[in-house]
């Protein structure tokens, strides 16, 4: 009888997996709709959401053979998520849009610095050559660039003036902190082949000591204006050595607590300064005369409370016009879908794509939009 007595064990072992991934599944249900401040353990439960729903897959797998009342449990867990699945699992149903004479392509993308602190001039050159080039050929009609940065004349690191020179734009808007030594600047940067009637910033608190900034300006495109916005929401602020000890085994076996208790610390102090930096933005957007664009490193995956608050009043365009994850993040933290495009809903988007080669830790993403 010891075979049942096994059997009995990993049947208990397995009903208290399926609980806990149900209350985290619960708990993932709510973190879009609750200011991290409220909770800050939520905001967790939200970012781990893809590999819950994976276990209670599996559970729910498990139950059906089993043939036991707890399928009907875990599966109704599940249906009470809706819609919420279809944030991080899209699913385009809709046919191929035909194509619009009036549109034009919007390309957001952060480039890491363009790699200048690698302590290989010869490969961090390489980095900054291939996004060059990659964006040439990609030839968008408006750009959004997080974490850019660009080096004063003279120079061998001018970053806006090359771009501006081989994609042939007169039009950017750019907003940095200022390292006087080395003429270095560290921000945002928007770059138009169309007009720019006016610009400006949205005003994040302490952004005077930080490098996360969100600045819109308004395009003239033929007889159509948009306000485009650019926004880099809060960073956990990794340093490079706490990068080197996520991605060194050894360390992390060594130091398994502290590496933990940093990653929460940190997340723990980005989450609700994110949310407060997008009702800001959201706030601004109300008071917008035109069409609206949004692009930019929300640094938040789409069942979290930052994406929520921009998915309420304008449109993904990846969940628009595309299937999958649509993974954006490459770094060594896995953070899934991350960096958007949304519009309003009088603007149509097609031809959703993630870049498939990575120069960065962040993949760009780009579409055609028109109204």
């Amino acid at each position: 009888m010891n075979w049942l007595k096994k059997i009995l064990r990993f049947r208990h072992f397995v009903k208290i997996v399926t609980i806990f991934c149900l209350a985290s599944l619960l708990l993932a249900y709510l973190s879009p709709y609750i200011h991290p401040k409220s909770f800050k353990l939520l905001p967790f439960f939200g970012l781990i959401y893809p590999v819950t729903l994976i276990l209670t897959g599996i559970c729910l797998l498990f139950w059906a053979f089993a043939k036991s009342k707890w399928f009907f449990v875990v599966l109704f867990f599940v249906i009470i998520g809706g819609k919420l699945h279809f944030r991080t699992f899209s699913w385009n149903f809709s046919s191929k849009v035909s194509t619009n004479q009036n549109s034009f392509k919007v390309l957001s993308y952060n480039v890491r610095l363009f790699d200048v602190y690698n302590s290989n001039i010869s490969e961090r050159n390489k980095t900054r050559d291939s996004i060059v080039r990659y964006i040439q050929k990609s030839n968008p009609d408006i750009i959004c660039f997080q974490e850019f940065f660009h080096q004063d004349k003279p120079s061998t690191f001018s970053t806006k003036d090359t771009l501006l020179e081989v994609l042939k734009i007169n039009s950017y808007h750019e907003r940095y902190s200022h390292r006087i030594r080395n003429r270095q600047n560290f921000g945002i940067c928007l770059m138009s082949k169309f007009p720019i009637i006016a610009k400006g910033d949205v005003m994040f608190p302490n952004s005077e000591r930080s490098d996360n900034y969100c600045l819109f300006a308004d395009i003239v495109k033929g007889k159509d204006t948009f306000r485009v916005y650019n926004v880099h929401l809060q960073s956990i602020k990794l340093q490079q050595e706490d990068y080197e000890l996520f991605g060194d085994r050894n360390k992390q076996s060594s130091s398994k607590k502290s590496t933990i208790r940093l990653l929460f610390e940190k997340l723990t102090i980005a989450y609700p300064a994110r949310a407060d930096q997008a009702q800001m933005v959201v706030n601004h957007m109300n008071s917008s005369p035109y069409s609206i664009i949004v692009c930019g490193d929300f640094n938040d995956t789409p069942m979290s409370y930052v994406y929520n608050q921009f998915n309420n009043k304008l449109i993904d365009a990846f969940r628009e016009t595309s299937s999958g994850i649509g993974k954006t993040y490459v770094g060594k933290i896995p953070a899934g879908r991350i960096d958007y495009i949304f519009h309003t809903e009088d603007l149509k988007a097609k031809n959703f794509k993630v870049q498939k080669k990575a120069f960065s830790d962040h993949l760009s993403v780009e579409c055609e939009i028109w109204k």
